[in-house]
């Protein structure tokens, strides 16, 4: 179990695509407390280095038996049960004091806090991408108009112009929320190495509380056996050993509970600080996209919105132009009618009236094969410049088709 540090942060490394794929933000379970029986036996042994520790005991149980309780190796016996695990302990309990401790820093210097760095460039994104929000501006087609009378500006002109002053404000705005990405992917960084060393630690804990259960058993069964030969060294052996063995293990197993605890709730810390990060992503990148591509639709829309107008007034011109000739013609007809049936023109004039008549029946069949012949030649030359274009339009679309399939496939990096 040695390698347990390694193997959370190797698959703390491949959970992190899945949940890139799913983009949700999903909080951890919170670190449940670690009982003092149970706290034994989270990190496992290997079997060689039990064969060793359990060498150890009965090296010790030996060396007792053999020296009298009232020499110095038998003193000196009972001050390493005093002393057994001691350096373990207060080193295990500086490191449980600065993994505790980031939690609280978390609440204090993290999203909740308004002065973070990260929480305050949410809450700015958010308040810019909602100014800029092209469904937030009213109509922007719509004339503005001082005092509702005096034509004062374009709305859409304005917005744009609105938009572009904000880009360097969204870009510092980003480029603090990366920064703040970056703090908390340090912060797990260290987390790792915190949890590395806390791991090495208690795995000299559990030797020692390993240690300590053995020999709890063996200075037992040993008192047991000198009841009968040696009541007084029994006496010494239960009163100054055994007594002092197990409350060692006591001692052992709360400080391993208290790292456990530690252990997990630092790793809750971490995946926190991942959560945060894909948070991070997800406002630089979607929500950004999506207030770039509203951008883009409604200056499309602008654009199409001129190209209608433009074609509006041209039929409007057209007809209009359409509707005063045929009145010319339809005033000139009639005065000509008028003309002709008059009683009072003499032969001369109603022969130079009829002639007039021919005159305009003719010019107007002239005018109508002149007029096809124009016409003609206006349908050939805009036949020519359709075709033209066709050919550039469609030299224009392959050069598009073929920088698609020459632009290299985004990849998705967490």
């Amino acid at each position: 179990m040695s390698n347990t540090p390694q193997t959370t942060a190797a698959s703390a490394a491949v959970a992190v695509p899945a949940q890139e794929q799913d983009f949700v933000l999903e909080p951890p379970a919170p670190a449940l407390p670690v009982p003092i029986e149970s706290a034994s036996g989270k990190v496992r042994l290997k079997a060689e280095e039990v064969q060793q520790l359990d060498a150890q005991v009965a090296q010790f149980i030996d060396d007792i038996t053999a020296n009298d309780s009232q020499s110095p190796a038998f003193k000196g016996a009972v001050e390493r049960i005093h002393g057994m695990g001691n350096k373990e302990v207060q080193a295990a309990a500086a490191v449980s004091n600065r993994m505790l401790e980031r939690p609280v820093k978390t609440l204090n210097n993290g999203l909740f806090d308004q002065g973070s760095q990260i929480g305050q460039g949410l809450i700015d994104l958010r308040r810019q991408v909602e100014a800029l929000d092209p469904s937030r501006q009213d109509d922007l087609f719509k004339p503005r108009k001082l005092l509702g009378l005096i034509p004062m500006g374009n709305r859409l002109v304005d917005y744009f112009d609105k938009f572009q002053s904000s880009q360097s404000h969204l870009n510092a705005i980003i480029d603090s929320l990366k920064r703040g990405k970056d703090e908390l992917l340090r912060d797990n960084a260290a987390i790792e190495q915190e949890k590395a060393n806390l791991w090495g630690l208690m795995e000299r804990l559990e030797k020692y509380i390993h240690i300590g259960k053995k020999l709890d058993a063996a200075l037992d069964a040993k008192a047991a056996q000198l009841d009968a030969s040696d009541p007084e060294k029994a006496r010494v052996v239960r009163e100054d050993m055994l007594f002092y063995a197990r409350q060692k293990v006591t001692d052992l197993l709360t400080q391993m509970a208290v790292n456990v605890q530690g252990y997990l709730a630092l790793d809750l810390v971490r995946k926190n600080n991942l959560e945060l990060a894909k948070g991070v992503d997800r406002a630089t990148t979607t929500t950004v996209s999506a207030l770039r591509t509203a951008v883009i639709v409604a200056q499309a829309l602008a654009n199409q919105k001129l190209v209608l107008d433009q074609i509006t007034a041209l039929n409007t011109t057209t007809g209009n132009l359409i509707a005063g000739t045929s009145e010319l013609l339809r005033e000139q007809s009639g005065k000509i009618h008028e003309q002709a049936a008059s009683s009072t023109i003499d032969i001369a004039r109603l022969q130079q009236a009829f002639g007039n008549i021919y005159q305009t029946m003719d010019a107007m069949a002239d005018f109508k094969v002149k007029a096809l012949a124009s016409m003609q030649t206006t349908v050939d030359t805009l036949s020519q410049e359709v075709d033209k274009s066709r050919a550039y339009l469609e030299k224009s679309r392959r050069e598009d088709v073929r920088e698609a399939l020459q632009a290299p496939a985004g990849e998705v990096v967490l």
